[in-house]
Formats: C-alpha cells, sequence, structure tokens
C-alpha cells in the first residue's frame, strides 16, 4: 500500500469535488488520498456502528501538550454525537477488535512511521481507509485517529454523505496550530471559549492560546492574592476554567495560557505599587527585590489550574534600558517552571536577540515570533538553535484596527499567496516580504503557527462575536496551511460553505433555522385555549410562554415583572427585529434579552435607548415616547447595527448604533459595532403596551431618499 503523506509520493484525481490533479479529499486541511482503482463510494447512511478497539480504548496520547488527553474510548463517544449533529447520521458505540460491516472502526497504529515536515515523530497522524464494508481509522494516537474522524465528517459533508473507497494517511507538518485570544483587554464568557474550541478542532488546530495581563481572568480564593483578581462576574474561578480546559481537550485542543510579565503588568503593579518602575507604572521593576517572589508565587498558585506541559510567561515589550535583568529574569523564570514538580515547558516572545557574545536567554525556552521590528528569527533564533513558534503580524488582528493599521480580520489572499517566495503561506514564513529571512520549510527550529488576535481598545471596542468574524472567512484556510495542507483559494472557497455548516457543538453564527425570512411571529391573539402559549406564526413553532401579563386586544401589557419566554436566545448577523411599542412610564427597563445582548428602553439615569452587549451599552439620541405607539425595527446588517423608528404621525428615522473608541490617547472615534438580536426573553423590566413582534434573518436599512441597504 502507498502511504500519501504531506511530502507526496504517486498523486492521482478523487472524486469530482477534487479539483486538482492529484490525490486527495478536499477537506480542511486537505487529506491526502488514493481513489481505489475499482472506484465506488461508502454512503455514510449505511453505517451504523462506531466501534472502538477493545485492546487500544483506554489508550491515550502521552506525546501532546495536554496533561488530561482523552482515551480512544473518549474521543469515539464524542465523534458518536457530531456524525448525529453534523451529518444526521445516527450510529451505535460499540467495542471490538475489529471492524465489520457498516462500521467505523477506530484503532491505533503503532507500526507506520508518522512524522511532520522536518522527520520528527508525530503522534497527531493517521491512517484511513474506505471500503464497501466500512471506514477503518487507525491513529498515531487517539489523538491522531480524533483528527481522522474530523476528516471522515468534512469529506461526508461536501460529498453529499458519500466518501470514496480509497486509503490515506495523513499527518500535520507542524505541530503547534491554532490561535491567540487576548482575554486580558476583553472578557469572553466560557461558552464562547468551548465554542472556539469545536471550531478549531474541526480544522484540526490543536492549540487556544489565552493570552492575560498577570491573574486578570482568574480568581483565586488565595488570601496571599487578594485584590488581583477582576470582578467576579469577569473572571474565572478553578472550577469554570477547569471546565473550559476539559470541553476543549476532549476535542483535542490545548488551552495553553500565558501570564504577561514584566511589561503590560499593570494588575500586578497596581496590586503592589512598589513592584512598578518609576517611569512606566505599567513594567516591573525587575531589580526590585520583591519582584520575582511576588511573581513565581502568583505562578505556584495557578501552574496547578493549568493542564497544559506547557506555559508562557509573556516578556513582551520590555524597556530596552534593561536588557540584562530581562534575560536574567527570563532565565530565573525557565529555572522556576523547571523545578516544578511536575516541570513545565516554557515560551518567552522575541524581545531582545543577543549577540553571539552576549548572555542569553536559555534555549531551551521557545521563542515566539510576532514582529520583524523585535527580532529577524532566521539569524537572531533559529541559526543559533532555538526552538520558535511563528506568530508573525502578517496574520496579527486587532479589533477594531487600534495601531498600525492592522487588519480587523485574517487577509485570506495573504493565506493563499503569502510566500514571498511564491506560493502559500506556511509556519516557516517569518518574513512575507523577504523571502532569504526564511527558513526552509523542513527547518527543524520551526515548530508551528499561532495566529494572534488583541484588543487595544480594551472591551468597549468589539464585541464577543466580532472576535469569531474577524477569524471565521480565513482562518480554516489557515488551518489548512498550519497543517501542511496545499488546498488552493477555489478550492477552499468552493467548499467552505459546506464545509462550515457541519461543525458541530457550537453556533457561533448565532443562526436559527426558519423555513422562510420569517423566524418567529407573535400576534399575541388571546384566545382563552392557549393557556399561557404565545403562538408563533412564522410556521416555525418557535411558541413562546406567557410569564404573568395579560393580552387584549392584540396587545401584551407588561408591568415591569411580568415578561414572555421563547425557545430562542439570540439571532447573530443578519436580522431585523420589527415590533410596536407604547411606555406607560420613563422607567428604564429591559425589552429584548437574549444570551448576548440586551434592549432597553435607557441605562440607569438615562433614558435614551440602549442596546447592551458584554456588559458594555450602546446607546442612540433617541427615547421612546411615553403614552404614544412607536413601530421600532432593531436591524443586523453586516458589521453595523441600526434602529430604525416610525412615530404615531408616520415620521420616520434610521439612527446607526455605534461605540466610540479612545484612540490611543488621540482622540475619540464613533465606530461601526455587530450586535446580536437579543430573542430569549420580552419584557421583565419594561412597563407599557407592546404588539406584533416579528424576527426575520435578513436585514433592510432604512435610511431616506428612498435609499435602503
Amino acid at each position: 500500500m502507498h502511504l500519501f503523506t504531506r511530502d507526496g509520493l504517486v498523486k492521482v484525481a478523487v472524486l469530482s469535488l477534487i479539483s486538482s490533479s492529484y490525490g486527495r479529499l478536499v477537506t480542511i486541511p486537505s487529506t491526502p488520498f488514493e481513489e481505489a482503482s475499482t472506484g465506488g463510494q461508502l454512503t455514510l447512511n449505511s453505517v451504523h456502528k462506531v466501534i472502538v478497539d477493545k485492546r487500544f480504548a483506554s489508550t491515550v496520547n502521552k506525546n501532546g501538550r495536554t496533561l488530561i488527553p482523552p482515551t480512544l474510548a473518549e474521543f469515539a463517544k464524542t465523534f458518536e454525537g457530531d456524525l448525529q449533529t453534523a451529518l444526521g447520521s445516527h450510529v451505535t458505540l460499540e467495542y471490538g477488535d475489529k471492524p465489520k460491516k457498516g462500521s467505523i472502526f477506530l484503532t491505533i497504529d503503532s507500526d507506520t512511521k508518522f512524522s511532520d515536515v522536518a522527520g520528527r515523530p508525530s503522534s497527531e497522524g493517521y491512517s484511513l481507509s474506505v471500503t464497501k464494508e466500512g471506514i477503518t481509522i487507525a491513529g498515531a494516537s487517539p489523538l491522531g485517529a480524533w483528527w481522522g474522524t474530523r476528516s471522515v465528517l468534512q469529506a461526508a459533508a461536501v460529498g453529499d454523505n458519500k466518501i470514496p473507497y480509497g486509503t490515506g494517511v495523513d499527518t500535520p507538518g507542524w505541530g503547534t496550530r491554532g490561535v491567540m485570544l487576548d482575554i486580558a483587554r476583553h472578557y469572553y464568557s466560557p461558552e464562547f471559549l468551548v465554542d472556539m474550541c469545536s471550531h478549531l478542532s474541526f480544522f484540526k488546530q490543536n492549540t487556544i492560546r489565552q493570552q492575560r495581563i498577570p491573574c486578570f481572568r482568574l480568581s483565586s480564593d488565595n488570601p496571599a492574592l487578594a485584590g488581583l483578581s477582576s470582578p467576579a462576574n469577569e473572571s474565572y474561578t478553578r472550577a469554570v476554567f477547569d471546565n473550559i480546559q476539559h470541553k476543549c481537550a476532549a476535542r483535542g485542543v490545548t488551552v495553553f495560557p500565558e501570564l504577561e510579565t514584566p511589561g503590560h503588568a499593570l494588575a500586578i503593579t497596581q496590586w503592589k505599587p512598589q513592584l512598578a518602575l518609576d517611569h512606566d507604572i505599567s513594567m516591573l521593576n525587575l531589580s526590585h527585590p520583591k519582584t520575582l517572589p511576588a511573581l513565581q508565587s502568583i505562578w505556584e498558585t495557578f501552574l496547578p489550574w493549568f493542564y497544559s506541559d506547557t506555559v508562557h510567561i509573556g516578556a513582551d515589550e520590555y524597556d530596552s534600558g534593561f536588557i540584562d535583568v530581562y534575560i536574567d529574569f527570563v532565565n530565573n523564570m525557565h529555572k522556576f517552571m523547571s523545578a516544578q514538580s511536575l516541570p513545565r515547558k516554557m515560551f518567552s516572545w522575541g524581545t531582545f536577540p543577543r549577540k553571539l557574545d552576549q548572555s542569553d536567554i536559555n534555549k531551551d525556552v521557545t521563542i515566539q515570533h510576532w514582529s520583524g521590528g523585535m527580532d529577524n528569527a532566521l539569524p537572531d533564533y533559529l541559526n543559533k538553535g532555538f526552538n520558535m513558534v511563528n506568530s508573525d503580524d502578517a496574520f496579527y488582528i486587532v479589533g477594531k484596527s487600534a495601531v498600525n493599521s492592522y487588519p480587523r480580520s485574517l487577509n485570506l489572499t495573504r493565506v493563499f499567496a503569502g510566500n514571498p517566495a511564491g506560493g502559500a503561506y506556511a509556519p516557516n514564513i517569518f518574513d512575507s516580504k523577504d523571502a532569504t529571512n526564511n527558513p526552509p520549510r523542513d527547518h527543524p527550529g520551526v515548530l508551528g503557527h499561532i495566529a494572534a488576535q488583541w484588543n487595544d481598545l480594551e472591551p468597549n471596542a468589539t464585541t464577543v462575536s466580532e472576535a469569531y468574524y474577524a477569524w471565521r472567512g480565513a482562518l480554516p484556510g489557515l488551518a489548512d496551511k498550519q497543517w501542511g495542507g496545499d488546498l488552493t483559494l477555489e478550492e477552499y472557497e468552493g467548499v467552505f460553505d459546506t464545509i462550515h455548516a457541519a461543525i458541530p457543538a457550537q453556533n457561533l453564527d448565532r443562526s436559527i433555522r426558519a423555513r422562510s425570512d420569517t423566524i418567529a411571529h407573535y400576534k399575541f391573539d388571546s384566545h382563552p385555549k392557549n393557556l399561557g402559549k404565545i403562538n408563533d406564526y412564522s410556521g416555525n413553532g418557535y411558541h413562546a410562554t406567557l410569564h404573568g401579563c395579560s393580552i387584549s386586544n392584540s396587545e401584551i401589557k407588561f408591568d415591569g415583572k411580568c415578561y414572555i419566554e421563547t425557545p430562542l436566545q439570540s439571532k447573530g448577523r443578519n436580522y431585523t427585529l420589527s415590533f410596536s411599542i407604547k411606555p406607560t412610564s420613563d422607567k428604564s427597563g429591559a425589552i429584548f434579552t437574549g444570551k448576548d445582548s440586551i434592549l432597553t428602553t435607557g441605562n440607569g439615569g438615562s433614558k435614551q435607548v440602549t442596546l447592551s452587549a458584554g456588559g458594555e451599552a450602546y446607546s442612540v439620541d433617541y427615547s421612546f415616547p411615553v403614552g404614544s405607539w412607536t413601530e421600532v425595527s432593531l436591524i443586523g446588517a453586516g458589521t453595523q447595527t441600526f434602529l430604525t423608528v416610525k412615530s404615531e404621525s408616520g415620521e420616520t428615522s434610521t439612527m446607526e448604533i455605534q461605540t466610540i473608541l479612545g484612540l490611543l490617547a488621540n482622540g475619540l472615534k464613533p465606530a461601526v459595532i455587530a450586535i446580536e438580536a437579543p430573542f430569549g426573553t420580552i419584557g421583565r423590566g419594561f412597563e407599557g403596551f407592546m404588539k406584533d413582534v416579528v424576527l426575520k434573518k435578513t436585514a433592510s436599512v432604512y435610511l431616506g431618499n428612498n435609499d435602503n441597504v
């Protein structure tokens, strides 16, 4: 049998869904695969069992980054659920020692030498065999088998639930693949982080790194750290953080923590002001005798929280007047991590590259590159024997483009044409302009790539979902290159929508199924047989439940306490939420509430209509008139959000809901904000009447002068 790896042997055409001249399935990442000479396809509808090789059911991957690796049986159980949610396939989970007809057999292959692009052994490789009898996935480890299940799900989605007969062997080119999210300057809910892990996993990305100002988001009950954490509603307890890590690990993704010091350390200097540099309170004074013990005390508290064999100490953008003490600091932290009862490997940002005759950091510290202005990766580190992970700012995102015109979303063109020597981007491309600064593709010092997203303008600049949308369209393409895949842009765009729709265990798009443009329509008819039920006239069956409110003449009266509960929560881009409203008082109260946002008649003492998300309030210069009806439409149109109102006299106006950005001490500027439609409850705080509530999945914005968008 031929083994088809990333370096490639003989390659032939596969299926009509393959638009290239060599053998692979057009999945994301692409899957090396040789179609059987006899042709033929396996229909997933004929598969009724997932069989776990009982000899390896309790086997775990001992060569990955996570300290809580799932067993083969645990991965199989998750896969069983994914087959149903992604493809609608109902299967049973069994244990055995060989495949059966109509089954997907998951096993371990300890004979094949799975190697990455540099020839290093990889525990993430797998082989895939598809015959008329069924499918066999044999992983180098349970994690490798898991990645094979991702290929099966995607190939079936693209192939209309059919996969060609054939075989292939697939191994990632690099071991570190994923993203970094700045949770220091923007809080992200545990649910969002877990959903992102589901998204990353589907495209075989194994890392989500969380950057934070030290302990900013971790809430410890250690009295020695009292005052260090964020407010309780914007921090993670150990139980919550445990849950995030376990759910991500269940899908092959490791939560990889960073506690940033000695720069960007306001959380610590506000906690212990005496540890700050005199001229810059955002930086720690590394010469102060209590600085290092304080930091190590923090790490001693939180290291047991982290189920990763590797941690990141930050060490980015420190004062260049203190290079020697900085080098000592990094080395002291490396000694500290190595001396733990459970020793940890360590990452550091590339900040102060040294000459050969100068003292330098320990070469066991992995350097993370992010900018050519900070280091030239090849001569400064790789040629000196350091290992590196690439986070070059070619794929650096800053929410609302805070500095240096960094983009708001990943550049898809750069993904597929980002090699200055020609061709697609890859983790060995540290310089997107000068090819002489890049090592060869198989350089053993290049460990992988992590795409970074920062929140320089703090939490009001973006909503939680905008972080996802900054990655949505291009991150899977980058995942193909991080893995070592060879999709073309045309192929990627041809399968993206289909594969994206199959991602299991998440709804980051906040999509809602509907038979037509109308998702839900509540007319508030008061038939006595309703018995507390609010009928949905859309035909989608999203009937709501009445809690204490009275209905008369198709109008519902809210007393500030009663409410309607819908079976939904939020609608993402795009939408129109329309309703008529007549307040009976100017008291601020909730009109619509969902998991992502809340629409209110005011905000505190303000009477301005306000749409809030993530604890941030976004108001318009308008108040609903008390005692008269107003027709209202809340509209989400792409990256923008609007409020359209029509008074009883027929006057119509449209206002854009915006955020106000503070541009790093360069003034204030309004900017677009994309906020989901809240639709979990109606009322519960509002006093007055409402009628005719309609939620649609399209957006039409009236701008006046007969112009619409």
